[in-house]
């Protein structure tokens, strides 16, 4: 048998407000989520982004502590024109969110800007461009 990727997993220190970046984002979540200590959200094409709180984690590994330096996760969304990255990153930053990499025209042809989620982790925003 050969594994199959199937999810990503975040643990989150204010599941409230992951909750709200990512829905911002276009992920359905179930209501009453913010309720829960484990949320899923599936995502296009299979696979499915899972988020924990710190406590749920620790309830199984005690040990666990968040990375010292910020997320190293790094996720990325397709938005369908370069117009939409820069609308999306505006929104999100204008939404109190950290953009870490205000939108530009990358070499390798996209136009692309990154933004944090609540926990540090980068969020990259891309399109083709034109």
């Amino acid at each position: 048998m050969t594994p199959r990727f199937a999810v990503i997993g975040l643990v989150v220190s204010d599941l409230a407000a992951s909750l709200a970046f990512y829905r911002r984002l276009g992920l359905v979540f179930p209501a009453g989520a913010e309720e829960q200590p484990h949320v899923e959200a599936a995502l296009p094409g299979g696979p499915t982004l899972a988020l924990d709180t710190e406590e749920t984690v620790r309830s199984f590994h005690p040990a666990w502590q968040p990375p010292a330096a910020g997320g190293r996760v790094s996720l990325a969304f397709r938005c369908d024109t370069p117009a939409d990255v820069d609308a999306v990153y505006e929104d999100l930053v204008g939404a109190g969110y950290h953009g870490a990499l205000g939108p530009w025209d990358a070499v390798w042809g996209m136009r692309y800007a990154v933004v944090h989620d609540p926990d540090g982790n980068g969020v990259d925003l891309f399109a083709e461009l034109t």
